[in-house]
Formats: C-alpha cells, sequence, structure tokens
C-alpha cells in the first residue's frame, strides 16, 4: 500500500506534511509527500512567517516519478495555494492513482465561517471541481459550507444532513468535522460522513472549547490510515476522531499555545492500538 500526500510543509506549527508523514507512516503505510509549499510556521496565529510557492519545482519532480513508474493507492490533497496547483492535482491523480485508487480531498480554504485571506469564491468554485474528482473529501464545518453555498452563521444540527445531502453531489463519501451537537453531557462535536454504502451517519466525541490548529489535519491522516489498511469507514471515522479529541485534550492538559498544534504523540499507541484491532 503506497500513499501520496500532497500538501505545504509548515516548519514550526503541527500541521499539513508534519502531521501527515509521520501519522501515515506510523500507521504501516508507505507514504511520499508532494510539498506544494514551504512556510516558516503555518499562518494562523503567527506573524513574519516566509513562503516560498513550490508550484514551478512540482513539475520536474512528476516528470523523475513517471521515469520511476511510481503508482499510488491512495492521493490524499490539503493545502493548495494556487488554482495552477489545483489543476495539477487533477493531473497527477490521472497519471500516477491506481486504476482502484482512492482519491482523498481535504479542501483546505477556512475555518470558523471565513475563506483564509489568500483564497477568494473563484478559489472555491475551482475547489469545487476537484472535489468532483475525489472519491472521499473532508472539509471542515466551514469548508463544507463554501462548498455547498450554505450560510455558515446560519448553519444549525437540524441542518448537518441537507450539507451533507448537498456534499454528495459533489463526492460520493464526504465527512465533515467540526459540527456541534447537543449530547446528554452537553455539547459534543461530530464527524457527519457517508460510509461505502451511501448511509449518511454521524459519530461524536467530547468537545473540548477552543480553536486547536492542526486537529484537520491529524484528523484526515488517520482516516488515511486507517482506510489504507483496509478498515471499513465507520472503524474509520470512529479511530481517528477518537485520536483527534485524545489528542486536542492531551494538549489542553498541556497547556500548549494552540498555534503549535496538537500534541499528538503520547495518543499515537492508543491509535495504532486501535487501527492494529479493527484491521484484523
Amino acid at each position: 500500500m503506497r500513499v501520496l500526500a500532497i500538501n505545504d510543509i509548515s516548519c514550526v506549527g503541527k500541521c499539513s506534511l508534519t502531521v501527515a508523514l509521520p501519522i501515515i507512516s506510523a500507521s504501516g503505510v508507505t507514504c511520499d509527500i508532494l510539498p506544494t509549499a514551504i512556510l516558516s510556521t503555518h499562518t494562523g496565529g503567527f506573524t513574519g512567517y516566509t513562503f516560498r510557492d513550490l508550484s514551478e519545482d512540482i513539475p520536474a519532480m512528476l516528470a523523475q516519478w513517471k521515469t520511476l513508474g511510481l503508482k499510488y493507492d491512495i492521493i490524499i490533497s490539503g493545502y493548495l495555494g494556487s488554482i495552477d496547483q489545483i489543476d495539477m492535482v487533477k493531473n497527477i491523480k490521472r497519471d500516477f492513482l491506481n486504476k482502484d485508487g482512492l482519491m482523498i480531498v481535504d479542501p483546505v480554504m477556512g475555518d470558523n465561517g471565513i475563506l483564509y485571506s489568500h483564497f477568494d469564491r473563484k478559489f472555491v468554485e475551482e475547489m469545487k471541481g476537484l472535489c468532483r474528482t475525489a472519491d472521499v473529501i473532508v472539509p471542515n464545518l466551514t469548508e463544507a459550507c463554501f462548498l455547498t453555498d450554505t450560510d455558515y452563521n446560519g448553519v444549525s444540527e437540524k441542518d448537518y444532513l441537507t450539507v451533507i445531502s448537498k456534499l454528495k453531489e459533489l463526492c460520493p463519501r464526504p465527512s465533515v468535522t467540526g459540527c456541534d451537537i447537543s449530547g446528554k453531557n452537553g455539547t459534543q462535536s461530530a464527524v457527519f460522513y457517508t460510509d461505502e454504502k451511501g448511509g449518511t451517519k454521524h459519530y461524536s466525541t467530547e468537545k473540548v472549547e477552543g480553536t486547536f490548529h492542526g486537529a484537520g489535519d491529524v484528523y484526515a491522516s488517520a482516516l488515511v490510515g486507517c482506510l489504507a489498511r483496509g478498515v471499513d469507514t465507520d472503524a474509520a471515522v470512529r479511530i481517528a476522531a477518537e485520536f483527534t479529541t485524545n489528542s486536542i485534550k492531551q494538549t489542553a492538559i498541556d497547556k500548549t499555545e494552540a498555534r503549535y498544534g496538537l500534541n499528538s504523540e503520547s495518543q499515537m499507541y492508543a491509535y495504532l492500538k486501535a487501527l492494529n484491532e479493527a484491521a484484523k
């Protein structure tokens, strides 16, 4: 099983490829990477960061890979800095994904109801096109709203199924994170998703108040690790959601600044134990 993770490298602040590579690799899967950009830190909560777009370097990388005959069972794309990079990912899927492979798109565009500063509506429309090429998409609730032209500020628990239904017009298996629902012990954080048979379900965990950078990357990477090991969607969502929530809890306990990412390292053993049991 071979996975290609397409995302940026943020040298400080655990997110993107610095999260994807260790989690997917620890899952027992070969993980190659294609960096879209290199940043000194990620952009959330930091100032003065450096940014280098690698768009000009990518074609030469891909040309060499073709000479090696590389093919992938799963390709997951994350942060893409331009419409040109969206087009590149479409071509990468065409040239490098095995015929029966899985294309997963994490449509990184925004959070808390707003787009990141360097994205606009045109980028959203192009991202919709990329999602149409995917088998699985993993947006947060903000991104799901932009992809479905839904008003984020007007979304409540009763609307999640409608959002999922609209997403299924783009991709057969959406998985939306960050959906608050009412539980017996207060608000819980849920993932609303579609399984292999097209059924819409949700899985909820304890909600930890606050903004935690890199949580979506931890979830997406764990989900990929599970799916690559042959775990069904129900178990994959459960394992990835529990791993992410436990990592958030640990970060809160450690009182680590949220901008530095999740302390998922100490939760890796429990994640791998759950994964290996489900993959038997």
